[in-house]
Parts: C-alpha cells; sequence; structure tokens
C-alpha cells in the first residue's frame, strides 16, 4: 500500500486531505506535516529508514503556498535526493502547474479537493509506484465528443468543444481558451489536436491549436504570418503557414 505525507499549513485543510487520502483502499497510511520544513525532516527520516522501513513515504502531497520554505521550493530539493518520494502538488491555484510539471509532479490538483479528483491522483501514483492495488468505486461516464471535461474551483464543468478558440500548450497540459476565459486541463496538445482535427482545429505553432471557424484574420507582415483569434493574434509558424492558408482558403 502507499505511504503518504501530505503537508499544507492550512490545518483544517491538512485534516481533511489526511482523512480523504486515509479513506482510498490504495493508501496504506497517511500522516501530516503543517509546513514544508517539517514535511522535509520527514522525508529524511523517511529516506534514512530506506524503502521498506517503518518510516517510508512513497508519494508527498504537496501545497503550494506556504509561509517559509513554499511547495515547489521543496519539490525542488527532492529532486536532489537519489529517491525521491513522489510529488502531487494540491494548491488553490492553477497558475503553478507549468512549473510542476517541470518538476516531474504526478499531478496537480485543484482545491477545494474532490474525492474523485484526489483518488485519480492516487491512482497515477500507484501507476508510477507500479502498485497493483484495488481503484476506489467511481462511477466512470463515457466520453462525451462535443464537451470536454475542466475544474473550475474544486467543481468539474463541461465546456462545448465549438466555445473553444484556440489551445495552448503548457508542458504536459494544455489551456483551453473562450470567449469566456480559459481552464488547464491535464492533456498534452498532441492528443488534442488528433481528437479534435475532424472538428476544424489545426496547429498552428508548436504551441497553438486553433479552431478555423474562430480564426477572424490572417495577417502576413514582413513574411511572418499571424492569425487574429477573437482579440488575440498568434503566430504562426512557417512550417504551418502554408496548409493554414489552404484550409481557410477552402473554408465555407
Amino acid at each position: 500500500m502507499l505511504r503518504a505525507l501530505a503537508v499544507d499549513d492550512e490545518r483544517p485543510t491538512l485534516e481533511e486531505l489526511v482523512y480523504l487520502l486515509n479513506a482510498d483502499p490504495r493508501i496504506g497510511t497517511a500522516e501530516g506535516a503543517s509546513d514544508a520544513t517539517e514535511a522535509l525532516r520527514r522525508i529524511n527520516r523517511a529516506l534514512e529508514s530506506g524503502p521498506g522501513g517503518p518510516d517510508a513515504i512513497d508519494v508527498v502531497f504537496l501545497d503550494i503556498q506556504m509561509p517559509g520554505l513554499d511547495g515547489l521550493d521543496l519539490a525542488r530539493l527532492l529532486t536532489g535526493f537519489a529517491r525521491p518520494p513522489l510529488v502531487v502538488f494540491v494548491t488553490a491555484h492553477e497558475d503553478f502547474a507549468v512549473q510542476a510539471f517541470d518538476l516531474d509532479a504526478v499531478d496537480y490538483v485543484l482545491k477545494p479537493v474532490r474525492r474523485e479528483r484526489l483518488a485519480e491522483a492516487v491512482r497515477r501514483a500507484a501507476e508510477q509506484r507500479g502498485a497493483a492495488l484495488p481503484s476506489p468505486r467511481i462511477p466512470v461516464h463515457g466520453p462525451d465528443p462535443d464537451h470536454i471535461t475542466v475544474e473550475l474551483g474544486g467543481v468539474a464543468r463541461f465546456v462545448p468543444v465549438d466555445d473553444i478558440t484556440h489551445v495552448e500548450a503548457q508542458g504536459d497540459y494544455a489551456r483551453l481558451h473562450t470567449d469566456k476565459g480559459s481552464h488547464l486541463v491535464r492533456i498534452p496538445l498532441a492528443t488534442l489536436e488528433e481528437r479534435w482535427r475532424a472538428r476544424g482545429f489545426v496547429r498552428i505553432h508548436r504551441r497553438h491549436l486553433v479552431a478555423l471557424r474562430h480564426i477572424g484574420e490572417l495577417r502576413l507582415d514582413a513574411g511572418t504570418v499571424s492569425v487574429l483569434v477573437g482579440t488575440e493574434e498568434l503566430q504562426v509558424s512557417r512550417r504551418h503557414a502554408r496548409e493554414l492558408r489552404d484550409l481557410l482558403m477552402r473554408r465555407p
């Protein structure tokens, strides 16, 4: 079973997280630490104990914004360890997802934490640890090709694909842009490109996927190509420029 350490400076949040982790059948033990310094001492003790020792830790569920040493600082320190525990970030802020990905985080869970979303993070940690453990009974719904599920304030919402103007790559994540705002999802841009090609999405840059129907203008300036999507101007890479022009010329 996975041995977990939850780290959060807010006591009610920490207690709730530890409670939810202990309720997951794949978690053997879950303990809490109220700051990164305490967590680092606990992790050092775990490493001295060894992977099979009584103090071992397999995965750390880590808040980001904490006084003193923050969660990102702690995660950077762990990358220097020979056999560090896995890290799952649990935060109220989505702005640090790219940095979390760069630090090889297993997952990035937004607060307030939902049981189902935390269970998914535990599943990913269990897979990385090679643990063949029982899964909690969570309702599974078939994919809806007309919508994509996003998290907003800890609530799952269903965004119509037709409302998405463009998608921006952010490591292993993608930011979906609509006229009303943006949403971060843990899906690589290449996956969305394949999934939505038939719905009129086209790659214009290694970082951008755009819905053809939302392109207002194609701009040529001194050999560079860009498109206007709403009020945002996006650069088109040279390798994608010809294909994009051909697609726009054929657009009804």
